[in-house]
């Protein structure tokens, strides 16, 4: 399984511009806007959720994560999909959906980290940070990487968020 560290933060609609600006200038190069819908499903363990972009692609990602304020590791599978609406039946039939996130995402990338700003459905604006990881380099690697972005991003531990959207939206 790949693996990285993340970080997701509540990032006042206020302040959500300024935060753009300053992510832009750490930034690799342009950004990408990506629409996305998120699909989770039962699993036995960790979360399995099915992502459809509006340009009709789609991956299916498994991932396990603890539910913890600021950096933490996770580690996950992702592949491409073929036919979407195929797999959400199979996915639907056999597991049962659990429920939706609908997102515009800007993506960005500062070295090995993909920067997301978000606006979610039903919940607002936020801040994800994920630090790449080699299969040999441990998490403490990324946590460093990722306390330093959260820093120069003036993203205050007062703002993080343990849960996922999809667990935000549920109540849990």
């Amino acid at each position: 399984m790949a693996k990285n560290v993340e970080i997701k933060a509540r990032i006042p609609v206020l302040g959500f511009s300024d935060l753009k600006e300053r992510v832009s200038v750490l930034a690799d190069g342009e950004s990408e806007i990506l629409n996305q819908v998120d699909s989770f499903f039962h699993s036995r363990k960790g979360r399995l959720k099915l992502r459809e972009f509006a340009d009709g692609k789609a991956e299916l990602l498994y991932y396990e994560r603890q539910n913890l304020l600021g950096p933490k590791t996770s580690f996950y599978t992702r592949i491409e999909i073929e036919s979407v609406f195929e797999m959400k039946a199979l996915l639907t039939a056999s597991n049962g959906l659990l429920g939706v996130v609908a997102k515009k995402r800007e993506l960005f990338f500062i070295g090995r980290t993909r920067v997301h700003l978000d606006e979610v459905e039903q919940l607002g604006t936020f801040l994800e940070l994920e630090v790449v990881l080699t299969e040999s380099e441990t998490s403490k690697a990324g946590m460093a990487i990722a306390d330093e972005l959260m820093s120069s991003l003036q993203i205050e531990t007062d703002q993080l968020v343990s849960n996922s959207y999809f667990d935000l939206l549920s109540g849990i």
